[in-house]
């Protein structure tokens, strides 16, 4: 069965829907609406389509407001003018931990959560170190290895071109690195001697 399409006729001017466009000395039919002013924007003129395409290539929501009116209005217009407020909890915004998604497609699969700041506080002489490498105390050795891994392969001169920033950037992780690695032996070892 075919569909039957309706056509949209324009009332004729006998017809008792007839409504003439309100441009003066216009006898066309007013089949257009365009809102009257900024402050009655359900209340409508009735234009033909000449004439509502003048209307509204001169209408100017914004005229007779300050730059500051309409700042403050755009803003407003970004959440529909209702009240807004940040999303999160207080302090945690920027924190990424990928475990806490249900993941089935793997999309953060190579997402790294943000470190955490732990509850222990590391030895004031290796505070710098940790920063260099981006780690967090407690310190585990495995941890360790694979940032440095990690950062050496980012920094090394021969994947950056001779670059002699990344240079200097490697030489700060290879100090870092081997500060912490001399402390975490000491402290294995007097672990190790507590223990025995």
């Amino acid at each position: 069965m075919a569909r039957r399409g309706t056509t949209h006729t324009p009332p004729s001017p006998g017809s008792s829907s007839f409504r003439r466009c309100d441009f003066p000395g216009c006898e066309a039919a007013g089949e257009f609406r365009a809102p009257r002013d900024r402050s009655r924007l359900r209340d409508y003129y009735h234009f033909c389509l000449e004439h509502v395409r003048a209307y509204n290539q001169a209408w100017d929501f914004y005229k007779g407001m300050t730059p500051e009116e309409i700042e403050v209005h755009l803003k407003e217009d970004s959440g529909w003018q209702r009240p807004t407020w940040p999303l999160g909890r207080l302090g945690m915004q920027g924190k990424f931990d990928p475990s806490q998604l249900k993941d089935p497609l793997g999309l953060f699969a190579d997402a790294k959560p943000t470190p955490r700041k732990s509850a222990t506080k590391a030895p004031a002489e290796l505070r710098a170190a940790l920063d260099v490498l981006g780690l967090g105390w407690p310190l585990e050795e495995d941890a360790l290895r694979e940032r440095w891994k990690e950062l050496a392969k980012r920094y090394h001169p021969d994947t950056n071109g001779g670059d002699k920033s990344a240079e200097e950037r490697l030489k700060d992780v290879n100090r870092a690195y081997s500060l912490l690695r001399k402390r975490l032996a000491t402290m294995g070892a007097q672990a190790t001697s507590v223990a025995a």
